[in-house]
């Protein structure tokens, strides 16, 4: 019987097998799949495809034993946010439905509380905030409604890469202008980072319509003293001009630098736009709670493109970092504040990177803020000229170098300046340092071996 069995389920398979191939063959013959004709992509699209993460994550997969590449911690967030977080998750239903679009209102007053406090004005939570998916979401809303066909933006650099191709989907052209290293050599710090006057200066023309800063900066850690930012405000008052102020690392300062706040500034408060970051704030970077605090005129316009993109955000992660900040309320400037342990923490293992990177004669520049370090390499001398990056910068050959040969993965700064600037500085690479322990030890055994080797 059971021989029986197979033999009829044989072939009924083989029976449909020959059917199937039969009307494939069919279709293929008479009714032939076409591509359309017309062209499919936007021109927004055009010059914007590569992505500097997309690449270097995936070799990273493919080849490094320790990532110091991407910026991300690898240890959890606080206790109380965790908890903050689980406690939501049980609350009731509520919390895994819609809550308000523009952002939730326990969070936004949280954040109008705290920041009104920070920045010297009187926040109001339902008018001058948005709640974004991340920050990048933030600064995405924040072109597409104020940018228009034509406009210029001004852009530092090294800036964060999303900048240049968003202010390009927006219609705008990005103008450039990078900090540049003092010249007399000694370069040691991102302080040492400075912006010309007259340079930026420069750059303002009739058509100018926003500048875009990144304090503390990433990759190079710089965090603007109130003199820069006042010499920046100056210009942009002047030349009517709106400032968009990227300032997720604000609460990670080393070694006495101390954030300000640009829109702190007289007369900046009504054209600032400022960025902020749950997920850099809490070490929480995959629930993507971000924010745009600024005078209600500017945020009305940011709140049309949200509510026609995204709409709405994760309630139960609003909820956490609402009640974060509420806690940071009461325990601000003490040394219970996550905002004074966590830069605590990352000042010792941004001195470990530093004396591993001395190791192998990588030359780091110190960090004032934020989880990155930069390095120069030009004093290493390696066989980088795989024949299949020929064509690329220094820095990017010298880092598929690193990845493929020593398992260690980085980014080439390069990659965080325009066209126009970027082979003045292709001899740096950035390396994050918001690990564990137990990474950057895995890292230095890594140097150790090259150090040996050399």
């Amino acid at each position: 019987r059971n021989k029986v069995s197979a033999a009829i389920l044989n072939g009924f398979i083989l029976n449909t097998f020959i059917r199937v191939m039969y009307f494939n063959f069919i279709r293929c013959i008479f009714f032939p799949r076409t591509i359309m004709s017309r062209r499919i992509h936007a021109n927004r699209t055009n010059g914007i495809d590569k992505n500097v993460w997309v690449e270097f994550t995936q070799l990273a997969a493919a080849y490094s034993k320790v990532n110091l590449g991407q910026g991300f911690p690898d240890f959890a967030p606080p206790k109380f946010v965790q908890e903050a977080f689980c406690h939501a998750l049980n609350e009731g239903p509520m919390m895994h439905q819609y809550t308000r679009a523009f952002g939730h209102v326990p969070l936004v007053k949280s954040l109008a509380k705290f920041f009104s406090r920070v920045i010297g004005h009187e926040i109001d939570p339902l008018e001058d905030i948005l709640v974004t998916v991340g920050a990048y979401q933030a600064l995405f809303s924040a072109f597409q409604a104020l940018i228009n066909e034509g406009d210029e933006v001004i852009i530092v650099e090294p800036f964060f890469d999303c900048y240049q191709p968003m202010v390009k989907m927006a219609g705008g052209q990005p103008v450039y202008i990078p900090l540049r290293p003092v010249s007399d050599g000694s370069v040691l710090s991102s302080g040492d980072w400075v912006l010309s006057p007259e340079e930026l200066a420069s750059k303002f023309t009739p058509r100018t319509k926003a500048l875009v800063i990144n304090t503390p900066n990433n990759p190079l850690g710089k965090v603007y003293k109130t003199e820069e930012l006042q010499m920046i405000a100056d210009l942009c008052i002047k030349h009517d001009v709106l400032v968009i102020s990227d300032e997720v690392y604000e609460w990670l300062t080393y070694d006495g630098a101390k954030h300000v706040k640009i829109a702190s500034l007289p007369g900046m408060w009504e054209r600032t736009i400022t960025i902020g970051s749950g997920g850099k704030t809490f070490s929480a970077t995959g629930w993507k709670v971000g924010w745009a605090i600024s005078s209600g005129h500017i945020i009305k316009h940011m709140k049309t493109i949200h509510q026609n993109t995204v709409y709405h955000c994760a309630t139960p992660a609003q909820e956490a970092v609402a009640r974060g900040f509420e806690r940071e309320y009461e325990v601000f400037g003490t040394p219970e504040s996550y905002f004074q342990q966590l830069p605590a923490m990352l000042h010792h293992k941004k001195n470990k990177l530093a004396s591993l990177l001395k190791s192998v004669g990588l030359k780091p520049i110190m960090p004032e803020g934020g989880y990155f370090m930069t390095a120069d390499f030009s004093s290493i001398k390696v066989d980088c000229d795989d024949p299949s990056s020929k064509d690329e910068a220094k820095d990017f050959r010298f880092v598929k170098w690193l990845i493929k040969e020593k398992g260690l993965a980085t980014i080439p700064v390069s990659a965080f300046y325009s066209p126009e600037h970027g082979k003045e500085f292709d001899k740096y690479i950035r390396f994050c340092f918001v690990k564990e322990e137990a990474t950057l030890d895995a890292a230095a055994e890594i140097l150790k071996k090259w150090s040996q080797e050399q």
